[in-house]
């Protein structure tokens, strides 16, 4: 098997936080680590939050997984809301371990942002940096992962500032994310309404009074039951069309 970094020739390992609900560290060869749940892994650093510091961190409550997922940015923030929007993605953890290498002069270690786990069982290992905030240094870091990661057979992806609208409309459905917000009767109703395509605010008016259809409407377009045309081109408005998702008349 190929040595995916180290100019000595060393195998990259991990160091692991808390696996399998153990509050322990250990450390392992990277190829040992493959079937490690790492969606269910504890951040291996702790969240800061410095006064006047220059980010953002938080936690995020994740309907995919009913947890709080930690993030470090407003830019993570983000990419955490579109993950879980993603009907394919069912586990994320943040900074699930540390990778450590070495460069040939120093030891070197990097904990990526995010674990994501697929509905199809495979993984994907997400680092969030905007394209002109790489520096050299993290520039490494992020392609010695990618290499490690086509070893271990997990995708690898570095993500940066994504699409404004999408993100503007997903981040206003993610307000109704909870399932509090799907009532069975009015969910019913809107199905039946939009299994014609047609505008959202008259289609929400059929259903019902708009005070309680809406909230259940943006619920049903967060989950996805329901979707909306134009989304990465187009704010969300009252005549937005809104069709059953997979198709349909029209």
């Amino acid at each position: 098997m190929a040595v995916p970094a180290g100019a000595d020739g060393a195998v990259p390992y991990v160091e692991v936080s808390c696996v399998d609900g153990r509050r322990e560290r250990r450390r392992r060869t990277f190829w040992d680590c493959v079937s490690v749940r790492f969606e269910d892994a504890v951040p291996v650093r702790p969240f800061r939050w410095p006064p006047g510091g220059p980010h953002f961190p938080g936690w995020y409550w994740a309907a995919t997984t009913g947890q709080h997922v930690g993030f470090e940015s407003w830019l993570e923030r983000d990419h955490l809301v579109l993950m879980d929007f993603d009907p394919a993605v069912v586990g994320v953890a943040s900074q699930p371990f540390w990778l450590h290498w070495h460069d040939g002069s120093r030891e070197r270690r990097h904990a990526p942002d995010f674990f994501v786990r697929r509905a199809d069982g495979s993984a994907v290992v997400v680092d969030v940096r905007a394209d002109d905030w790489i520096a050299p240094r993290d520039a490494e870091a992020f392609e010695v992962t990618r290499r490690a990661c086509a070893e271990a057979g997990w995708g690898f992806e570095r993500v940066g500032t994504p699409e404004a609208v999408l993100l503007a409309n997903v981040r206003w459905l993610s307000r109704y994310c909870h399932p509090r917000c799907r009532q069975g009767p009015v969910a019913a109703r809107l199905m039946d309404v939009f299994s014609q395509p047609g505008p959202l605010m008259p289609g929400a008016d059929t259903a019902g009074d708009r005070l309680a259809t809406l909230p259940v409407l943006f619920h049903l377009l967060w989950r996805q039951e329901l979707s909306a045309e134009g989304m990465a081109v187009e704010l969300l408005g009252p005549r937005t069309v809104v069709r059953l998702s997979g198709g349909g008349p029209g």
